[in-house]
């Protein structure tokens, strides 16, 4: 496969050993480029490309001429014998074809804003501290180099002194919105400082065979989002980098697992009533600065954690693992979507291809608030301290992505240990060794693309994906969780914004946990209504294809089969299949 290649500008010296400037005439074409799908001349940018692209031009080869072999530096072809465009410093053009009349614009990042497409709460385009900045959708690096992906070989790290319009967003609703008739109008608030999402979500599940006795059926459930953001900086020079953001939800409906399939571990749909049938869930209320020409990232007031620690918009393409792994929404001081707490977070990237965050949170009980609405209510047990290092490599010429998360929680909360769980109380504080202890957490998340199709974003690809939880055993049900799978676009070739994925996950019930149900059997106690017997683990694979219907309209089949409801041999295997539909106004 042929590389990129890059030259050094005269008189500018390189940002580290591996690295060089391009050539000002390919920075002028990428903030071209660049500026086309954010800027005000959106629907001009769209069609000028797309026939363009459609067509699939030929362009000048580029050269495969190394000047310094076993470096990244590689000659450019002279300017005369190449257009002034991304495509020809960019990935194949085999990998960036798009069918026609696709909604995907020319840069491969879908028409913005369009916040609300999942939990994710953060919108695809946030303000940026600098005016003319070409970086609004990610930070500036501390460092202008590279960290780890400078060890990698040079044929295999495609990271560059500048980075790409290649938002990480959430691919779970079509793409565009359902009315694009409202985009005048949208783009006018916009430029006023006021952007906003109305999504529909609907989920289905029916029970196909196993599971508990007699209850074969349908369960539906849905959720309607509302999600705004004021950019402060538009409406006000002197708050430039500012935001605030809001987001209000209304979930209803009854989930299959408990009812249908004995399951009450895992959430086998998303949607499910956490929140209770609340007309107008608060689920969040924060600012946002970006400060330190925009190298620095500070959030703070009311949100969920896994909005930005222990997610990925490829977990959140699952019903069952969005927002965050079925281990980490299991933790109390993981306040997981639609649960907000009050906290604060900042992210930054000492180098181009890494990020750190960390945070502190209030931690209270997860039934307490529900309406979002009675913060006076909440009653606080202790701080809850996260913090998350990212590795995100680009590899080869088609700049595959890929995402190495390695991220720890404390609670500073002092739990009842989960031996006592099933016991009755006059027992289990007879108990020997039993202790209140705090919670931690680890986790490690993976997802590497291994082909790009469709367009340039971080999404236009197939991804592998794998990931680990461990918690703390004494004061949680599930205490470890492993998963892998895949996430592809274009398996069928004319339709590449489809998706389809299959994700495979193992939950293991704590150790404590368990020992206090052995405890409660040898002893004769019950062990309650929703319990068939010793718990030790459970499987589950799930199986999905998302259909990019029409702008702002998502058809998602989902498959799900369980190994071992209810995490005992006692309930037969259940098989479930269901229909999401997610509908962005």
């Amino acid at each position: 496969m042929p590389k990129i290649h890059r030259t050094q500008r005269p008189g500018t010296p390189e940002h580290g050993p591996k690295h060089t400037r391009t050539t000002a005439a390919c920075a002028i074409a990428l903030a071209s480029v660049w500026h086309a799908p954010f800027g005000s001349g959106v629907a001009q940018a769209q069609t000028t490309h797309a026939s363009a692209l459609t067509a699939q031009p030929s362009v000048a080869p580029i050269s495969d001429t190394i000047i310094n072999p076993g470096s990244k530096v590689h000659a450019l072809p002279a300017q005369s014998l190449r257009p002034l465009d991304a495509e020809t410093i960019g990935p194949d053009l085999s990998a960036i074809r798009r069918p026609p009349n696709t909604p995907i614009p020319p840069s491969g990042v879908p028409i913005l804003p369009s916040p609300g497409l999942a939990p994710l709460s953060v919108m695809p385009i946030m303000p940026s501290e600098t005016p003319h900045s070409l970086h609004q959708i990610e930070l500036d690096s501390l460092i202008n180099g590279e960290g780890p992906s400078a060890l990698l070989p040079a044929s295999w790290d495609a990271q560059r002194d500048y980075d790409l319009p290649d938002p990480y967003y959430v691919p779970t609703a079509g793409t565009g919105h359902l009315i694009p008739q409202l985009m005048p109008f949208r783009d006018r608030l916009r430029d006023k400082g006021f952007s906003f999402s109305f999504s529909y979500k609907g989920e289905a599940m029916g029970l196909a065979s196993g599971g508990l006795p007699g209850q074969k059926g349908i369960s539906y459930v849905h959720e309607l989002t509302l999600q705004t953001t004021f950019d402060l900086g538009r409406m006000n020079s002197a708050l430039n980098g500012w935001s605030v953001h809001g987001l209000v939800m209304e979930r209803a409906g009854r989930a299959a697992q408990n009812v249908r399939a004995g399951e009450y571990y895992v959430a086998l749909q998303e949607v499910y009533t956490l929140s209770g049938n609340v007309a107008a869930h608060l689920v969040d209320m924060y600012a946002e600065k970006k400060m330190l020409n925009n190298k620095l990232d500070i959030i703070f007031g009311r949100m969920s954690l896994t909005h930005v620690f222990a997610t990925s918009p490829l977990l959140c393409s699952f019903m069952v693992t969005c927002s965050a792994p079925v281990a980490i929404k299991q933790l109390p001081g993981m306040s997981v979507y639609p649960k907000a707490t009050w906290g604060a977070r900042a992210r930054f990237r000492p180098t181009r291809d890494t990020a750190i965050q960390v945070g502190a949170y209030s931690v209270s009980t997860l039934s307490e608030n529900p309406s979002g609405w009675a913060w006076g209510a909440e009653n606080a047990t202790g701080l809850s301290l996260p913090i998350e290092f990212t590795w995100a490599p680009f590899l080869t010429r088609n700049r595959l992505p890929g995402h190495y998360v390695l991220g720890y929680e404390h609670d500073t909360t002092r739990y009842a240990d989960k031996i006592g769980s099933v016991l009755p109380k006059r027992i289990a504080d007879t108990l020997p060794g039993t202790r209140s202890a705090p919670s931690d957490a680890m986790w490690l998340e993976a997802d590497q693309m291994i082909y790009r199709l469709g367009g340039r974003n971080q999404m236009a690809g197939g991804y592998l994906m794998a990931g680990y939880v461990h918690a703390t055993p004494h004061v949680v049900n599930i205490s470890d969780q492993a998963y892998g799978g895949l996430s592809f676009v274009g398996l069928i070739p004319t339709r590449l914004t489809d998706r389809f994925g299959v994700l495979y996950s193992w939950y293991k019930v704590s150790r404590r946990r368990r020992e206090s149900e052995i405890l409660a059997v040898d002893g004769g106690y019950s062990l309650g209504s929703t319990i068939r017997g010793i718990q030790n683990d459970s499987e589950l694979v799930e199986a999905y294809y998302g259909i990019d219907a029409t702008h702002g309209v998502l058809v998602q089949p989902e498959f799900q089969y369980l190994i071992h409801p209810g995490e005992t041999h006692h309930i037969p295997n259940a098989a479930l299949i269901g229909l999401k539909v997610i509908a962005n106004l």
